[in-house]
């Protein structure tokens, strides 16, 4: 079970930074808007396959996600790094995203679903330097 402090803060954000390597090592970001499936604990985003970071994850699904708070004060900082294998988003996680998102729902998406292997949240807001880590028992 994926600790309710960790969920509140991917709940409150809709923006994740996608990390992707290339056949050649190479790393590669993006930013993409993301909807998060709690109960299936996946988080949603669109890519075509044809940019950089979808061509990337049609060769090698293992990537990195970041969600960030922007914040000068030590105090609030919060920032979540995760680890997971991606694959093509479902009806269900389609579903998931447009009620996210409702004016995607005239776009033609190709989603992706992030399953995490592991998530690490750094939260100053429960004490100085505080981690809650979450890794699947897959």
């Amino acid at each position: 079970m994926v600790d309710k402090h960790i969920v509140k803060f991917i709940n409150k954000h809709h923006v994740l930074t996608l990390a992707t390597v290339d056949d050649d090592g190479m790393p590669y970001v993006a930013n993409c808007f993301y909807a998060y499936d709690s109960a299936r604990n996946i988080f949603i985003f669109t890519s075509d396959t044809t940019t950089r970071h979808g061509g990337h994850m049609v060769t090698n699904p293992h990537v990195a996600l970041s969600v960030p708070l922007e914040t000068r004060i030590v105090g609030r900082v919060q920032g979540i790094q995760i680890c997971g294998i991606a694959e093509r988003g479902d009806s269900e996680a389609h579903t998931t995203y447009i009620k996210r998102f409702p004016y995607a729902a005239v776009a033609p998406l190709t989603l992706w679903a992030v399953r995490p292997t592991m998530m690490k949240l750094t939260d100053n807001t429960l004490g100085f330097g505080k981690k809650l880590i979450w890794e699947s028992e897959e």
